[in-house]
């Protein structure tokens, strides 16, 4: 099973209009993605191969389950980690003039020493071959980091801005955060010493990404497809577990993978916001939304049967799916769906995390409109859309 990405293919409710397909045209641009089979480095590579004039080299530790067939993209499975497989695999690239790194290294706790000193490695290693393979050919760099730049696990936020209704706010320009070991600020000032001011670059910092994919950690849209296809098959309730600020109060923001894909390209294309000292965008919906408000809605569009009251602050999802792995393989293998395991697509502690979070991460988009990249989406619409891709493409049962 592939994605095939020509002119006729169209997912299921996705709008087109934006990008248009032009066959037989010799590429002009050449681009890399580091972590392609992750959540946006799959649509950026969508988006980009139904862009005319692009050639894609897509990266990763291992090929997608759902790979990418292209006659324009080309994968390199390569081990960052791994300095010498890194300068053996990446030789492979030729004349890269955009590079999108998407990825990260999670072998060790977020804001921990080990977790900042692996994903400076990983970096480092890419960069020592892309670099000079690249010369001058090499146009821009993107950067994904998140929203978490403005706080920390481990002591207090950063300085927060009062905006309208009382929400706070965090702007682009806000200090980083002192205590921890954000690795999201060595990746920036690793750019930033080996650009050396000659290479243009641009940071993208979304919030809770909603898309598809079978290989990330933080997968908020298969933890919550999985847990709705389980309680479909087992007649569960379809409750939300965690904490009554999260479930009344917006806490953070929604970035549908469309959207920050097309930010990454838009910034990387752009000349108006070119910079070699490193632009950063924050990458979110702009709509404002409570779980309160939508849960009952994601519930219709799984099936499920959704309580009066959905909230239960008892009620953990570690606990109630830990021994619930052979009911998703029993749905796999009766639905005919990609082979996955249920920890493939979900991650229950990263559930209870997220609606237990004692911290708010919301990012303004003022910047991103003043420059021209206005793209917005309804976050709850978000959803839905990425659980009809899921759907589409055989990771979750209709």
């Amino acid at each position: 099973m592939g994605i095939c990405i020509e002119p006729s293919y169209k997912t299921m409710a996705v709008k087109e209009s934006e990008f248009i397909f032009e066959e037989n045209l010799t590429c002009r641009y050449v681009a890399v993605i580091f972590g392609v089979t992750g959540l946006v480095g799959k649509e950026i590579a969508r988006q980009l191969l139904m862009r005319s004039a692009w050639k894609v080299y897509g990266v990763a530790r291992r090929p997608g389950k759902i790979p990418i067939q292209h006659p324009n993209f080309h994968f390199i499975s390569c081990d960052l980690l791994d300095a010498e497989e890194s300068r053996q695999k990446l030789c492979l690239l030729e004349d890269v003039s955009h590079v999108f790194w998407v990825t990260w290294a999670s072998g060790f706790p977020l804001d921990s020493p080990e977790c900042y000193e692996q994903n400076r490695e990983m970096m480092a290693n890419a960069l020592d071959v892309v670099i000079p393979r690249a010369g001058a050919a090499l146009k821009h760099v993107s950067l994904q980091t998140g929203t978490k730049h403005y706080i920390s696990l481990t002591g207090p936020p950063a300085a927060e801005e009062e905006r309208d209704e009382g929400m706070r706010l965090y702007d682009e320009c806000c200090p980083r955060v002192e205590t921890g070991h954000n690795f999201y600020y060595v990746l920036e000032d690793l750019l930033k010493e080996r650009l050396a001011g000659k290479v243009a670059w641009s940071i993208h910092r979304p919030g809770l990404i909603m898309g598809s994919s079978h290989s990330t950690l933080y997968n908020f849209m298969g933890s919550l497809c999985v847990y709705g296809s389980i309680c479909k098959r087992l007649n569960l309730p379809f409750v939300f577990g965690g904490e009554k600020q999260c479930w009344e109060e917006m806490g953070l923001d929604g970035s549908d993978a469309r959207l920050v894909a097309g930010q990454h390209i838009w910034a990387a294309s752009n000349d108006t916001i070119y910079s070699t000292t490193g632009q950063a965008l924050n990458a979110v919906n702009g709509s404002s939304f409570t779980w309160k408000e939508i849960w009952p809605a994601i519930g219709l569009e799984l099936g499920v049967t959704v309580p009066e009251n959905p909230f239960s602050p008892d009620f953990t999802f570690s606990r109630a799916m830990a021994e619930q792995g052979q009911v998703w393989k029993d749905i796999v293998r009766e639905e005919g769906l990609v082979e996955t395991e249920m920890e493939d697509l979900a991650n229950w502690g990263f559930l209870d995390a997220l609606f237990r979070c004692p911290v708010k991460m919301l990012g303004t988009r003022e910047k991103a409109d003043r420059l021209g990249f206005t793209t917005r989406y309804n976050t709850l619409d978000s959803i839905t859309y990425w659980i009809a891709v899921m759907r589409e493409e055989k990771l979750i049962p209709w």
